[in-house]
Order: C-alpha cells, then structure tokens, then sequence
C-alpha cells in the first residue's frame, strides 16, 4: 500500500516543484524522481521493503512504510517517520455472478483460506456467513506477493489477531503453504486476479476504486459486517489511541464502522540529511505536502490525515536538522 501512497506523493511533489524550484534546478532535487515541465512524475513501483531499504542507504531522499519502524530502529538509522495519509487493504475477489461487496468474510476463514485448508467457494464455512448468496462451486486461486511487501505484511498482521499460526511470517517474506499464484507487486496481484476466476487476492483501496475491484465485506473487531470506503478507514482512526502514540496500530481498531484492515502509511526521511540544499527541499515539500497534500489524495482511495494526527506529523517533521545542525525552515 505504501508504494501506491508514494507514487501520489510523487505526483504532489511534481506540483511542489514547478511552484519552488527553477528548472535549472530540477536536476538537483529528487533523486530518482524525474520531473520536466512536460513530463509526469515517476517513482518506481517497489515493494515497502525496497522503499525502506532504499532511505536507510540514503539512495534516495524519502521512502514509505506501512509498518511503522520502532524508536530503536528510527534512532539506529537515523531517520524521522512521519504519517502521510490513512489508507486501506482490502480482499478482493474474481467470482463470476457475485456483485461486488456481496461476499462476507471474516478473519478466522481468510485465514483458512490462505492457508490452503478451504480450497472451494462453495465451502460450508463461507456459505454460513453468506446464507441466500448463490456461491459459485469454483476451486479458490490465491494470488499473494513474493517481494517484500508492506501489504503482505499488514494481511499478516490481521490474519493473526484470529490465528497464531501466522505469527512466525510477521516481518519476513511470507512462505505460502500450497500451490499459489506469486507475483511481485500490485500490478501483478490485479492482472493475474482478473484473469482468473475463482481467484482471491488483496491491494490497496485506491486500486479497488481505480479498477472497480469486487472488494469482500469483512467483519470488524466489534462483530459489525463493514465495506470499504473513506468514511469506514477514517472511523479506524479514530478508533485508535493516536494522541498517545503516532506508532499506535489503527489496525483492527474498534468502533462499529471501522474498516478492520485501515494503515497509516508513513514517510521516512534522514534526521541530519547530509546535503544541506537536497535535506532541506526534501523537508519544505513534505511540510507543504502536509499542509496542501490532501487535495492530491482526495477520490484517491486514500484519506487526509484528520487534524490532530497532522499536528503530531508537523511536530515529527521539525525535528529535521540540517548538515550543520541548525532547525529547516518550513514555508509554503
């Protein structure tokens, strides 16, 4: 998810520079972030692990994570985190005849599902949470990740909280049992699930909306049936203690409405970057990404952070120093 995050933090930032920064020093900014006056931004799709291993070797200037590091981590690698915005994974499904959000899934039977051990739609462990849905008697098709991948790793994360059995995959790559469909990268997750039928994957909300996904109902934490939408993701927030901890899990996070399955993705960012002209640009553009930001993610499938996270985020962001010390000036 975060890798989708980080490509509409690139289109921001594309519209940072032709505001900011003469042309003449487009080249200077951005390392590995192309941006002409009559060219769109890039960013490579990488899987979270990529992007987090990338910023820790400062080969580039910002990177994205899902999984928020710990203080240690952050102090070892001298590295700021700061919330971007809320987003969502979400179980999609290629099940001819089945409207989308028809099919209901709870925790405990993902779980059976990608472990292999329900290996038909028409199983009776899915049929009870669907009474009067006609299921298709179709063999399930997982398609899931090989790269190393913030979404996998917050499925993980979820499927957990309702079987232990997968607390040994958290923070490796994950080792699926049976014969699955292994892909690197969204892209790949989407193409194979719609040439498939039958088959089950998960992505972030941004690419059920973009490909009209047949995205799964699930059940939350609080025993209520909730589809995936903006007001559902921000519900999760809100559910969650953030004012104690920005590190704090919105994952599975109580609340009648709240999407189970919501993730604060985060930006990563060098405390002292060592370039004083390239640290301090990285700096101003995530501070006006904060403050202006949300305009780019509106209808995106991603959600502005609400006030009171956003000011813990500014709070995050000034600690930045420069090469020689001295606090980064912040403007618009």
């Amino acid at each position: 998810m975060g890798a989708n995050v980080a490509q509409q933090v690139s289109r921001c930032r594309c519209q940072w520079r032709r505001r900011h920064v003469s042309g003449a020093d487009l080249s200077a900014l951005g390392r590995g972030l192309c941006c002409g006056d009559r060219r769109a931004c890039q960013l490579p799709t990488l899987g979270l692990g990529d992007g987090v291993a990338k910023v820790r070797a400062r080969s580039v200037d910002f990177g994205a994570t899902d999984n928020p590091l710990t203080a240690q981590a952050l102090a070892a690698d001298r590295l700021i985190q700061v919330p971007t915005v809320v987003g969502a994974l979400v179980p999609v499904v290629n099940l001819p005849g089945v409207a989308a959000g028809a099919l209901r899934l709870n925790a405990a039977t993902l779980s059976a599902i990608f472990l292999g051990e329900i290996q038909n739609w028409s199983d009776t462990r899915i049929a009870a949470l669907n009474p009067g849905l006609k299921l298709p008697s179709l063999s399930i098709a997982r398609v899931v990740r090989r790269d190393a991948s913030g979404s996998t790793e917050t499925f993980i994360r979820y499927l957990v909280e309702s079987d232990v059995r997968w607390k040994a995959q958290i923070g490796k790559t994950a080792q699926w049992t049976g014969a699955v469909i292994s892909v690197n990268g969204t892209d790949e997750v989407v193409s194979n699930l719609l040439a498939q039928p039958g088959s089950v994957g998960y992505v972030s909300y941004d690419r059920v909306q973009s490909q009209r996904l047949n995205a799964v109902t699930l059940q939350n934490r609080d025993g209520q049936w909730v589809t995936v939408s903006e007001e559902s993701i921000l519900a999760a927030v809100r559910g969650a203690d953030l004012r104690a901890n920005l590190r704090n899990p919105i994952l599975n996070a109580p609340g009648a409405r709240t999407w189970p399955l919501s993730e604060l993705t985060y930006v990563l960012v060098a405390a002292n970057p060592k370039e004083s002209q390239q640290g301090t640009a990285t700096v101003q553009f995530l501070y006006w990404a904060l403050k202006k930001g949300d305009v780019i993610v509106r209808n995106t499938g991603f959600v502005a952070l609400p006030p009171i996270v956003q000011a813990a985020a500014f709070k995050e962001l000034m600690s930045v120093r420069a090469a020689d010390g001295r606090m980064i000036e912040l403007s618009l």
